[in-house]
């Protein structure tokens, strides 16, 4: 009885083992399909970064040049980014129904679908710059062209290391940006400030000024988006939300 007992308790031994063993290599396959998963995401989301900063070029490019096939070209370049933003939707979603993940994992995921979503519409606010360029190509230019140089540089320089940040996991660069963005909402706001000036002094060219407004408010607002992606970017590698803790902005 004694051998029997001994037995039973050495394939019980063997049993438990090999349910180890199995519930190991289903645990690494699950990881490793998870990894597999959120690697494609993470590719998603910086060639909708990659296009995105294409078009917001080619719509500065558009309207210092006046080049009005330029512009035509943003607009088709927008539907591809429209494309990949419902497609990073879908596989995050996916992610967190198959995966349950947790803690790091989980931002991981949440941060890639917001990051998204906030390069779709830079990608929207160079299709904006592009068709207020567009209808300024239709009229004589303006002198005032070149003073939009200035916020389209920081613009897209706050852009490229919100994207940095994020591909990189630098949260002491993204915790940087959002000075640099009031940095661009000061300029901006300067700028708008003359091109009213300008356009009540010249009644005539009220239709140019109004598109010019209109594109240094796009540039602000991708500011915004780019401050955003910064944001999400330290959330997922510091699990510390930023938003909303640097104070009011200053008035002058």
């Amino acid at each position: 009885m004694a051998r029997a007992k001994l037995g039973n308790l050495r394939n019980m031994a063997l049993r438990i083992a090999s349910e180890r063993n199995t519930m190991t290599e289903r645990m690494k396959h699950i990881s490793s399909s998870f990894d597999a998963a959120l690697y494609g995401l993470k590719n998603d989301v910086l060639m909708m970064s990659s296009l995105t900063d294409r078009i917001f070029q080619t719509a500065i490019e558009a309207l210092l040049n006046r080049d009005s096939e330029l512009c035509d070209h943003v607009v088709a370049g927008d539907e591809e980014i429209d494309i990949l933003e419902k497609q990073v939707d879908q596989e995050g979603v996916s992610l967190l129904i198959r995966f349950h993940p947790v803690a790091s994992d989980m931002r991981e995921v949440i941060s890639a679908m917001k990051i998204s979503a906030n390069l779709e519409r830079i990608a929207d606010q160079s299709v904006t710059i592009a068709r207020r360029a567009k209808q300024l190509n239709t009229r004589p230019a303006v002198r005032e062209l070149p003073l939009l140089e200035p916020p389209y540089r920081l613009a897209v320089a706050i852009f490229r290391d919100s994207m940095r940040a994020f591909a990189d996991g630098d949260y002491e660069l993204a915790r940087t940006l959002k000075l640099k963005d009031r940095e661009l909402d000061a300029l901006t706001s300067d700028l708008n400030e003359k091109l009213v000036e300008r356009a009540t002094a010249d009644s005539q060219l009220v239709p140019n000024y109004v598109d010019l407004i209109f594109i240094v408010r796009a540039l602000e607002r991708i500011g915004d988006h780019a401050t955003n992606i910064a944001e999400d970017s330290f959330w997922r590698d510091q699990a510390a939300d930023i938003r909303h803790t640097y104070g009011p902005k200053k008035v002058d």
